[in-house]
């Protein structure tokens, strides 16, 4: 019997998916791509489309999944009781995702602390800490389109959960039968039992006060803001953080307002791209605000828009990230509070810029992998390893994600929402946009340009594609690109660096390619943790803006044949 058709002789308790399972009956190709894995856990934790099949997020996935990591905490919490906090954004299937996993940890006797209303993602990583939990889970997929959902899974630091834990749930989910080995409890039971507890108004006020203690000039009332949640989980923390540094004049773009997962005025709602902030941009042609604010579904990503002479303009999340790095050690430096040692951390495929601004402050640049977690690993370092926890600035990510505290282990657009605004605010009274200071650090810097190219490959075979992709890359290695000579490359699975910065890789492995040209631009390939796609990061850099802009549109025309497409 089939996968297919043992799903189907189940009494499911979601009646949309025997719906589902029926109306693909004479589609092989669509039950292949249901059943041909098991959804993939990671580091990431879960993601994938909302539907029937062992390749979907469905009750039963994630039934599964959360007896796995229950089995994980059992295994190794050395007889003391466990607890998990549970928390979701907007998306569909949320709420039931979040209360299913809860009655499964609490079948196995584990604690599970629940937020009754959508969040943002940063304050799960804050309630793991705050409640001293020993994992957490948030449903999300975070600026994915509408038909996926996910499930991030966390350790007791805070962060995503490393690649060591993540393979030691995935062993234990792997031994489980879907329907047979999860243990079931009813939600209100778990409750009833207090094995299911509420997170209350508590933790989110000290989640917002903690994220207020990042504040660095505490006045931004000359501000004028539209803003739009994207039809998710920010509106709340977002605005009682702005209402607290004085942000008064904020509209909230009203279409995308309130919370549905199915995202209606942007299928895709990344704050990333232009299509998504379309409806703020609408609002801004007519309200003129100094500036247009943008949270994805889960609020840990934040994008902007300036106002520059009537033209609402988009940053990159490399320029926010620069401009922020440059902020605060700025300020910090004019109130006396720098540290001795300052320390900021990016990844490896953030703008080169960030590096002699650094220098220019006396701040230390660590670069890590690719992923939120990585930063978080090394503010723990700093304040584990080293006791030097006060030294930490910012980390940030080119994919519009920013933190400036310790007091969660992921990327925060609550603090990021609240020191952009400072900071514009802090500008506007010298008489200059962000777009202004921006263009005054290319000037003094020189024009880094980076840009990011996506290929999607869908299916069973879009996973072979990709693969093969990244084994002729690695097999075959170009010895130019874009007619500019390569003179070094690294190999981040094999931990290995040729050409120009030769030497062993001190990083965790990970499947990232990078080529470095003559030129001084720079290429990444990595395939994405979190959709079908591979990912192609371009740097460049020139003398004016037009040089930057040319010599990466030529990388970009060079990168289909680079990939054999």
């Amino acid at each position: 019997m089939s996968e297919y058709e043992r799903w189907l002789q189940q009494d499911l308790d979601d009646p949309d998916l025997k719906e589902e399972l029926l109306a693909v009956k004479d589609q092989p190709e669509e039950i292949n791509d249901r059943f041909y894995r098991d959804l993939e856990f990671g580091t990431g934790g879960l993601r994938g489309v909302i539907g029937a099949g062992t390749n979907r997020m469905n009750v039963y996935t994630v039934r599964k999944a959360t007896q796995g990591l229950a089995n994980y905490l059992l295994k190794h919490g050395e007889g003391k009781p466990q607890s998990v906090a549970i928390a979701h954004d907007s998306r569909n299937k949320g709420v039931l995702f979040s209360q299913q996993s809860a009655a499964v940890l609490a079948a196995n006797g584990i604690k599970a602390y629940l937020y009754p209303q959508l969040m943002p993602t940063p304050s799960l990583s804050y309630a793991v800490r705050h409640l001293k939990c020993d994992a957490g889970i948030c449903v999300t997929a975070s600026h994915n389109p509408a038909k996926y959902n996910g499930y991030k899974a966390y350790g007791s630091d805070g962060c995503q959960v490393t690649a060591e834990m993540a393979d030691g749930i995935m062993a234990e989910i792997n031994a489980l039968d879907i329907f047979a080995d999860v243990k079931k409890m009813d939600f209100q039971e778990g409750v009833d039992k207090g094995l299911i507890e509420y997170i209350g108004e508590e933790t989110v006020s000290a989640f917002l006060d903690d994220v207020y203690k990042e504040s660095l000039i505490d006045d931004a009332s000359n501000l004028k803001l539209v803003y739009t949640p994207l039809n998710g989980s920010g509106k709340m923390c977002v605005t009682r953080i702005l209402d607290r540094i004085g942000v008064k004049d904020v509209t909230v773009v009203p279409e995308q307002s309130e919370p549905d997962g199915n995202f209606p005025t942007c299928p895709y709602p990344n704050p990333e791209i232009r299509e998504a902030l379309q409806k703020g941009l609408e609002l801004c042609d007519k309200l003129q605000p100094d500036l247009l604010l943008a949270t994805d579904p889960d609020c840990d990503r934040v994008g902007i828009a300036v106002n520059q002479g009537g033209e609402f303009v988009l940053m990159t999340g490399n320029e926010v990230g620069i401009l922020l790095l440059d902020f605060i050690a700025k300020v910090k430096k004019e109130q006396g509070k720098l540290p001795a040692h300052p320390v900021a951390v990016t990844t490896i495929v953030s703008t080169d810029m960030v590096d002699p601004i650094a220098k220019d402050y006396g701040v230390e640049l660590r670069r890590c992998l690719t992923g939120f977690k990585y930063i978080g690993d090394i503010i723990a370092e700093l304040e584990e390893k080293e006791g030097n926890a006060d030294s930490y600035l910012l980390g940030f990510e080119e994919s519009y994600g920013y933190l400036s505290g310790g007091y969660v282990r992921d990327k925060d657009a609550v603090d990021g929402s609240m020191l952009i605004c400072e900071m514009a605010s802090y500008y506007k009274r010298q008489g200059k946009t962000l777009l202004d200071v921006m263009n005054g650090l290319y000037e003094k810097y020189g024009y880094y340009k980076n840009d990011l190219c996506n290929f999607g490959f869908e299916g069973e075979d879009g996973m072979k594609t990709m693969n093969n992709i990244m084994d002729t890359l690695r097999k075959n290695p170009p010895a130019e690109i874009a007619g500019a000579k390569v003179i070094g490359r690294s190999d981040y699975l094999e931990s290995v660096a040729y050409g120009d910065k030769e030497g062993v890789i001190d990083l965790p492995k990970s499947n990232v390619l990078e080529y470095r040209m003559e030129n001084g631009c720079k290429l990444i390939v990595r395939p994405s943790g979190t959709e079908p796609k591979i990912k192609i990061y371009l740097s460049g850099k020139g003398a004016t803006r037009a040089d930057s802009e040319a010599v990466i549109q030529k990388m970009k025309d060079a990168v289909p044949a680079l990939l054999g497409i």
